[in-house]
């Protein structure tokens, strides 16, 4: 008897926790916490030749469906996890890296980031030029979900972000830092990990909501006037809609 739990694309390591600590039909006891399930993603053995660096295994969750049975342990499911990723991050995706001057860390850092921007899946490859050409620039990337990433890990997310998130001082916090973060912020899919690899060619700098379309898509723009005047119509739609 197999039973099968799903995680899906843009899931941290704190959701993917959750996820595996409230699964049942297992012999194995269950955790007490969640924490004792991040422990289990501490096992950075699974990924050393990927990425030396890495303290957790965040990132390398690789979001699929997974099944399980009664006699499957937690760690196992962990590595099988990995496993996936590994098949999905092909030796050519590697060697597209390579090409890039990008280590594998950096690859599924900047597709997690495109994971978590990312509303419409036509727009991953706008958005990855957005990140590639402000990484070459050296200026802020100015991504939201680090933000939030950075108030989870101090204990302090409240739901959205305040003026006390924008300014924390934070390696994750690219409001505050210019490049990428340290790490993955969630467990990117193989369209954004395929964005990061192959970017859009185009003169953009900045996105936002798009206020008009409302459907998740953006608005980009390669100049500050139009992306200002893009914010501020976004700002309008919002007040108009009472949130």
């Amino acid at each position: 008897v197999t039973s099968s739990f799903t995680i899906p694309e843009g899931y941290n390591q704190f959701d993917i926790s959750e996820i595996i600590a409230g699964l049942t039909g297992m012999k194995q006891a269950p955790p007490e916490n969640e924490e004792e399930v991040l422990e289990l993603f501490k096992n950075v053995s699974l990924i050393a030749d990927l990425d030396p660096e890495a303290k957790t295994l965040e990132g390398y969750l690789f979001p699929d469906t997974y099944e399980y049975t009664a006699t499957t342990t937690r760690e196992q499911l962990v590595e099988s996890m990995v496993k996936r990723f590994r098949r999905v991050y092909t030796a050519e995706k590697q060697k597209q890296a390579s090409d890039l001057g990008m280590t594998t860390r950096q690859v599924l850092t900047l597709a997690s980031l495109i994971e978590k921007e990312a509303k419409v899946d036509s727009e991953r490859e706008l958005i990855s030029s957005v990140f590639h050409r402000r990484l070459k620039m050296g200026v802020q990337l100015a991504c939201d979900p680090t933000v939030i990433y950075a108030a989870l890990l101090a204990g302090k997310y409240r739901g959205k972000i305040y003026r006390s998130d924008l300014d924390r001082d934070s390696p994750y916090n690219t409001y505050q830092k210019a490049g990428l973060p340290p790490g993955p912020i969630a467990s990117p899919g193989r369209r954004s990990i395929e964005a990061a690899l192959n970017p859009a060619e185009t003169d953009y700098l900045f996105f936002v909501v798009d206020a008009v379309k409302k459907d998740g898509s953006h608005k980009f723009s390669a100049s500050s006037t139009d992306h200002e005047r893009a914010v501020k119509l976004l700002r309008q739609s919002e007040r108009e809609a009472g949130k």
